[in-house]
């Protein structure tokens, strides 16, 4: 299987020898066959996971899990936690469309920031099957039709050329261990329902379901790289990118053949549905202003051009808090760090204010929303207790816990911020230094 790998990489010109590789691991299996595969081959690599905040103590064990396998590998380790379910609910896409748009968006910032090469995820053949069948029961264009490609961007998939079975091989093989996320067994998800009903179904048809797929994803591939030569002219002569903005001038695209088509593969980058463009395909002999909206931009209708700008996602993820700032914004709110010796510090014990033992920190720390199965100790206590059990108790009301943040250190909760400390970040007479945070509202 690792000849297989290696030389699907170097056919399709994934990456080179001394890339550096951001592989995205859930701590499935086959997220765990990647980084034994990058680590055999001897690929720079880290491990990028993301938690979702969908399955509670679950989803806390997946991440636990995945940082000790970075250690096994000794490599570095990226985490990042998500409101998944209300960026969801905002955009009115399904839960699924919302952890990739969100998990897609944070694996560019960390390859970026980070200066990696490549993020590498762990497709492989059976899930461009799965997503061919997907796309044409729900309706698709060309693009839908070539399933998973090997390399788009930044992204990369070595190991689109290997089957289920190949990957069993080889955890068997290697011993690898490896996490079940139970969501992968329930038919609820339309690509389970797929997988676990219709695929098995049509191998009694074909047996060499998979490979057929593959070839036809290929052929399909080949057709598309026509249309995309006509669409990328067009691109060229109307697509004007700025600083957070594109402007698409709409003149050079009067005459174009197929516009709704064409329009859909233009706005592609920016995650515009065929059924969103369709309306401003409507829409475009209108009045100017009328705003249309993909799960990460915003597209106005100006008189003659289209004005695309992004969303702020972050709200949905997490603010780093790194060494040494003093002070950082998160959405409404401006906190402010102070770095005092212990045996200079005043205690001060206000809602607002949080005393912390820096030696018991791990930067950076992290701002984000709480989510279930979140738990922390609160000041006081010695026991663990729910964030959720924790608000109840404190009579928040139920508009307001949806916007409650911790801070978070490694992967502990060190502050529900503007309610209660954890016990086990409080200042003690050990401590040597303490990090002051103060939290308040940005003036209007």
């Amino acid at each position: 299987m690792l000849q297989k790998v290696s030389g699907f990489i170097q056919s399709h010109n994934l990456c080179q020898p001394d890339s550096k590789i951001l592989a995205a691991v859930s701590g499935g299996i086959d997220s765990m066959v990647l980084c034994e595969v990058l680590h055999q081959l001897k690929y720079t690599f880290a491990i990028a996971h993301c938690n979702f905040g969908l399955r509670a103590e679950e989803a806390e064990a997946d991440q636990v899990f995945v940082k000790k396998l970075a250690k096994k590998y000794n490599v570095p380790f990226f985490s990042e936690n998500f409101n998944t379910s209300a960026f969801a609910e905002q955009e009115k896409v399904s839960t699924q469309m919302a952890a990739r748009t969100l998990r897609y968006q944070w694996f560019e910032q960390v390859r970026q920031q980070e200066g990696y090469d490549y993020v590498a995820t762990a497709h492989h053949s059976n899930d461009t099957t799965e997503t061919i069948l997907l796309h044409l029961t729900k309706g698709t264009g060309i693009a839908g039709l070539h399933g998973i490609p090997p390399k788009n961007g930044h992204i990369i998939r070595p190991l689109l050329s290997v089957t289920k079975d190949e990957i069993y091989d080889l955890v068997t093989s290697q011993q690898l261990v490896w996490r079940e996320d139970s969501s992968n067994e329930t038919t609820k998800y339309q690509r389970n329902k797929i997988r676990h009903e219709v695929i098995p179904v049509l191998k009694e048809i074909n047996p060499s379901l998979e490979e057929t797929m593959q070839q036809t994803a290929e052929r399909v591939s080949h057709a598309e790289a026509i249309v995309k030569s006509y669409i990328e002219q067009l691109r060229g002569q109307s697509l004007k990118e700025g600083d957070n903005v594109a402007f698409l001038l709409l003149t050079p695209l009067q005459n174009a053949t197929g516009l709704p088509v064409v329009l859909h593969e233009l706005l592609r980058p920016y995650n515009f549905s065929y059924s969103v463009v369709l309306e401003l395909v409507q829409a475009l002999d209108g009045q100017p202003g009328k705003q249309f909206h993909s799960p990460t931009h915003t597209l106005v209708k100006d008189r003659d051009q289209l004005v695309i700008t992004p969303k702020d996602l972050s709200s949905f993820g997490s603010i780093l808090l790194q060494q040494g700032d003093t002070t950082v914004e998160a959405g409404n709110y401006l906190f402010t760090l102070r770095y005092v010796d212990a045996d200079q510090y005043k205690l001060r014990t206000k809602p607002h204010i949080a005393a912390l033992d820096a030696g018991q920190l791990n930067f950076p720390l992290k701002l984000r929303t709480w989510q279930e199965g979140d738990w922390f100790v609160p000041l006081g206590m010695n026991g663990k207790k729910k964030i959720s059990d924790f608000l109840i108790d404190k009579k928040v009301p139920a508009n307001l816990k949806g916007q409650t943040l911790v801070l978070v250190s490694d992967q502990s909760i060190a502050w529900v911020v503007g309610q209660r400390l954890d016990n086990r970040f409080k200042v003690t007479d050990k401590t040597q230094q303490v990090v002051e945070i103060t939290v308040q509202r940005k003036p209007e």
